[in-house]
């Protein structure tokens, strides 16, 4: 750590890039790029749900010369400039006959065409939109069911058994539940235009089966329609939202700022099933959507009961969004309250112009939220309902396209961010990016770009660049400056921050991809200065390293990553922090199985050094631990496809600590220092 040294041999050099010498490690790049995109998020779940999404278009991907704007537009990496110029290419010279045309397109750099590879492919037959008929439907229909089961094979504290005098004293020393995970899903698609879904679930430690419950702890249903005349969405049962760019409402991903540099608009406005196990990210009701000419609009009512933590039978301090109910605390603050939402959106949309009104307004039922009031949280919402209301505006020509959101809560404050992105050449993406969000601004479902998921309190410029000088080459840049201009928790006056990043891509040699990527962030929170008793607020700084090499030989393909951390606080000491990782996998062509394997080692001071690193997880499912302390961690991946429609995925994971005697805190707190999880997820498609 104290003089990093990485020295990379370039032992061949190449003129020309075709497609098929990156086609082994292409279905793993996508995996990558969700990994960047969650580097700065906490919700665990959130980026399950981004990569659930990409998983499902990975198993069911768009044919080239049918696919729409709109279905391309689902892909995250692709830009604007891009979609528009796969669509005028297949327009200009007519059918593709094989998906290495994607070469000739200009403006599709080497990096993107790795990402798009398992999303496409190019058909016999373009398949034309077929009728509602049963036939159709018995036919064509896809059938899938999911069965998921996980375990962790150490007893953790919650499930050891306590004597009834202590639970009659204690009921929340001892969870309730089984020590698994369950979860069944099914659904049925058809063309992309029926969606409909089953999902129960519990999670480790909530009853199945016994005298607290019998059954699920979560279930979801839904039922989607696209397509149908002037009907464009109806959405029955549970389903996700968003509009504009998230001051109001959104269901998206937050991506952080790694891998988004130059394309961080939300183009995911409308309806869209919910089909995850996340139990609070979602709205239950019904939807629809219809078009008259170029204009969309949209209406929607929602009714659901969410976990809440009561002051009395009128006040909730905070709702509880984890979903988990494993102990007696847990379920009494089980869907307790009552949460009605209905709003709208209209939405005129050409090719180069989009105009939008939301509104969306919900209440509590009989409760007020009354958290408890800090000098923080001084701003943050207080009471029964409140009304949203949002102009969202995109504005493109060749070179330059400008959009953004402006929005207003009840209580008359304001938020707004407003975005230019500039292609001068098909080489260069620059985007300028400004964000005001009122100390006063109130949103229950904003969910926007920003340092933190709150929209509130925050001032910014965003500056991004992406650069492509050769076909095997990428350059991406960015730097965020930001204040807060009230208090927040953990800093007892306004602060401010900046944070840069600069990230190198090269796949110049055959086989080969490789990366080197440097992040500073800088932040203030509350300290002490040596000998003086006040809080004062001091600077904290984070300097993040990564190298990664990812190469492959035959069926198997390799990636090496190396992660360094130092974390400076003044007037304290520095907590540094390293970590080496290693994954293989192997497919054979022909055969059934599929291996991964990943390994790491660990080193970190701290907490606030500690690193994370993607591995591979079974089907539909993302895991990017964290770990901080001296350690290993070891885990493998197992894919058998059994028979044609009939698959299994299973996984391994242990984790061995050398700097403790426990693992975890509190229920979750495991005797001895290794930690060993089993996942299994059974298939069927039929």
């Amino acid at each position: 750590m104290k003089r990093p040294v990485i020295c990379v041999l370039f032992v061949a050099w190449i003129n020309c890039y075709p497609v098929y010498s990156q086609s082994v490690s292409a279905p793993d790049k996508w995996m990558q790029y969700v990994e960047e995109l969650a580097m700065e998020t906490e919700d665990e779940e959130q980026s399950e749900m981004l990569f659930n999404e990409l998983s499902y278009l990975t198993e069911n991907p768009f044919e080239l010369n049918s696919v729409t704007k709109e279905q391309l537009r689902k892909l995250p990496f692709l830009t604007d400039v891009q979609i528009d110029r796969i669509i005028s290419y297949r327009t200009r010279y007519g059918k593709m006959m094989t998906i290495y045309e994607l070469k000739n397109i200009e403006g599709l750099d080497f990096q993107t065409l790795q990402l798009l590879l398992p999303f496409v492919y190019v058909g016999e037959h373009t398949v034309e939109k077929r009728s509602f008929t049963v036939n159709n439907l018995l036919k064509y229909g896809r059938n899938e069911l999911l069965f998921r089961y996980d375990r962790c094979l150490q007893q953790k504290k919650g499930y050891r058994l306590q004597p009834d005098s202590v639970l009659e004293k204690y009921p929340n020393r001892q969870y309730l539940g089984e020590p698994f995970y369950h979860s069944l899903r099914y659904s049925y698609t058809f063309d992309d235009r029926l969606q409909v879904g089953f999902v129960g679930e519990k999670d480790a430690g909530e009853p199945f089966w016994n005298e607290y419950h019998k059954g699920y702890d979560f279930y979801s249903f839904h039922f989607i329609l696209k397509d149908i005349k002037w009907l464009k969405t109806l959405a029955v049962g549970d389903y996700k939202i968003s509009f504009g760019q998230g001051l109001v409402i959104s269901n998206d991903f937050t991506p952080g700022r790694n891998a988004m540099v130059a394309q961080a608009e939300r183009r995911n406005n409308g309806f869209r099933r919910h089909y995850s196990t996340n139990e609070s990210d979602f709205f239950r009701g019904a939807a629809a959507t219809v078009t008259w000419d170029k204009v969309d609009f949209s209406f929607f009512y929602s009714y659901k009961k969410a976990d809440a933590v009561p002051i009395d039978s009128n006040r909730i301090s905070s709702v509880k969004t984890d979903g988990l109910h494993r102990v007696e605390k847990d379920r009494e603050r089980k869907r307790i309250l009552p949460i009605q939402t209905f709003g709208g959106n209209v939405r005129y949309a050409v090719p180069d112009l989009s105009l939008g009104l939301t509104a969306v307004s919900y209440s509590f039922g009989t409760y007020e939220l009354q958290p408890d009031l800090k000098p923080y949280n001084r701003f943050y919402f207080r009471g029964n309902k409140n009304t949203n209301i949002s102009v969202d505006y995109m504005w493109k020509n060749r070179y330059i396209k400008f959009y953004g959101e402006t929005a207003l809560s009840e209580n008359k404050a304001i938020a707004s961010l407003n975005a230019l992105q500039i292609t001068p050449v098909s080489y260069i993406t620059a985007l300028i990016l400004y964000r005001y969000y009122d100390r006063k601004y109130q949103s229950f479902y904003g969910n926007a770009f920003g340092q933190h998921s709150t929209v509130q309190n925050e001032q910014g410029l965003y500056a991004g660049i992406q650069f492509t000088p050769f076909p095997y080459w990428k350059l991406s840049a960015y730097a965020d400056f930001f204040r807060f201009p009230w208090l927040k928790y953990g800093v007892d006056a306004p602060s401010t921050g900046y944070e840069y990043m600069i990230q190198v891509d090269c796949n110049k040699i055959e086989n080969v991809s490789i990366y080197l990527r440097y992040k500073f962030k800088q932040k203030e929170k509350n300290g002490r200065i040596h000998n003086q008793p006040d809080i004062s607020i001091l600077p904290y700084t984070q300097n993040r390293l990564r190298f990664q090499v990812r190469y492959n030989i035959r069926h198997a393909n390799f990636q090496t990553s190396v992660d360094a951390n130092i974390y400076d606080e003044k007037e304290n000491r520095q907590s540094r922090g390293v970590m080496l990782s290693q994954s293989v996998g192997w497919k054979s062509p022909g055969l059934p199985v599929q291996f991964d394997i990943y390994s790491a080692v660990f080193h970190t001071d701290n907490y606030y050094s500690r690193l994370s690193s993607y591995e591979k997880n079974i089907l539909y499912a993302f895991n990017m631990p964290q770990f901080y302390g001296k350690g290993v961690r070891f885990s493998t991946t197992l894919r058998w496809d059994i028979v044609e429609r009939l698959s299994l995925s299973a996984k391994l994971a242990f984790t061995r600590y050398s700097d403790r005697e426990t693992i975890g805190t509190d229920l979750e707190e495991i005797e001895g220092n290794t930690k060993t999880d089993v996942y299994a997820l059974l298939r069927w498609k039929f």
